[in-house]
């Protein structure tokens, strides 16, 4: 089995797994004031440091959380913000949070529209808090957030970024982004899933959303996730190897993109192509047949893609990233997302592109048997 969905999760790297193993055969609370605690916090604040490391900030800026989604969250509910405003490409866990907040256009090539943005930035009350992911998780395309922090500030705006797709993938400096917060997630870039992190600017006010307890500066109550949260320090160190292998997936994606357009010409389209992107990740639509059923089609072939997010219980539905980038539903409802990671092969691309090409010439073949 071919693994291409590293958006949705990448494999644990074997260090990482490894030092989890060993973390869960210690025990003890970071809380507690005895040796055994003692020892569990110094595991905690290690792998604190790491991830301040990897976005340039102060360990007493990072708040372990559950996961992504559950510090988009903790953006939302915990900022004193008069409103909300975000792209129309952000991810479902900041959409659901902010069913009344004003949606910030997006260009053909799905970049935030930077003459829109300003206009409702400007017309909207001082205090709104200003939420533009880095990279956004279908189609890889980097957004342009110190532009739209630097306007948003200009305004008296709060701003958030959700860099869950951009950790190992680009270079990450929290103070010259000139965001306020920031989320990452562990699974992404080769940590355990279920572990996460909320970056907060130094004079920003947090309400905690959970109570019962002091952990993580009296900003998230609940005993720590120890093992993962070593995981995800230890995930935080190694995203510096990805970084160095970034020319070798960027060669691979676009050899994959340009054969796959070699492959279905004029039916298969490239949403993003035209813009910066980051190198792991390529959406390709094949009008005429649904993302659903090329999902399965290419699971049954050996190769695991996804059809845009995968924080949707398993439902396949059209993106409503490509719909904001003004493709029809034709179009937003028969797209893939191939994303390649630490553990791609160059044989995994040439297995992709034989499981497209015998999808593609199969499904062509029916709809021309229809058509005689």
């Amino acid at each position: 089995m071919i693994y291409l969905d590293y958006n949705a999760t990448a494999p644990v790297k074997p260090a990482v797994r490894a030092a989890m193993l060993e973390a869960m055969e210690r025990h003890g609370n970071p809380s507690s004031t005895h040796r055994y605690g003692r020892i569990a916090r110094r595991y905690v604040e290690d792998a604190r440091a790491a991830v301040t490391a990897l976005v340039g900030v102060k360990p007493a800026q990072v708040i372990f959380t559950g996961g992504g989604t559950e510090a988009n969250n903790m953006v939302f509910h915990g900022l004193n913000a008069t409103h909300f405003i975000t792209s129309a490409i952000e991810h479902d866990s900041v959409l659901a949070c902010t069913p009344n907040a004003t949606r910030l256009p997006v260009t053909e090539d799905g970049v935030v529209d930077l003459n829109a943005a300003q206009n409702i930035m400007q017309s909207a009350p001082a205090g709104s808090l200003v939420s533009v992911m880095l990279v956004n998780n279908e189609t890889g395309v980097i957004q342009p957030v110190a532009e739209i922090a630097r306007l948003a500030k200009s305004y008296g705006h709060l701003v958030h970024t959700d860099a869950v797709q951009a950790a190992g993938r680009l270079p990450i400096d929290f103070v010259a982004l000139g965001v306020d917060a920031m989320t990452l997630s562990a699974h992404k870039i080769g940590g355990p899933q279920g572990v996460g992190a909320l970056i907060i600017g130094d004079k920003v006010a947090l309400c905690s959303m959970t109570k019962g307890g002091g952990q993580e500066m009296n900003r998230r109550a609940g005993t720590e996730n120890v093992a993962g949260i070593i995981g995800f320090g230890l995930a935080s160190r190694l995203a510096a190897d990805d970084l160095r292998d970034v020319p070798r997936l960027a060669k691979w994606r676009d050899r994959l993109q340009m054969q796959l357009k070699d492959i279905g010409g004029s039916d298969v389209i490239i949403p993003g192509s035209h813009t910066q992107r980051v190198a792991n990740t390529l959406c390709v639509a094949m009008r005429g047949v649904s993302s659903e059923t090329q999902v399965m089609a290419m699971d049954l072939a050996g190769v695991a893609v996804s059809a845009g997010s995968a924080c949707s219980s398993g439902k396949i539905k059209a993106s409503h990233v490509l719909r904001a980038m003004k493709y029809t539903d034709d179009v937003a409802g028969s797209a893939l997302r191939i994303s390649l990671g630490w553990n791609t092969t160059e044989a995994d691309i040439d297995r992709c592109v034989e499981a497209w090409r015998d999808l593609y010439q199969r499904t062509r073949s029916k709809q021309q048997s229809k058509a005689a």
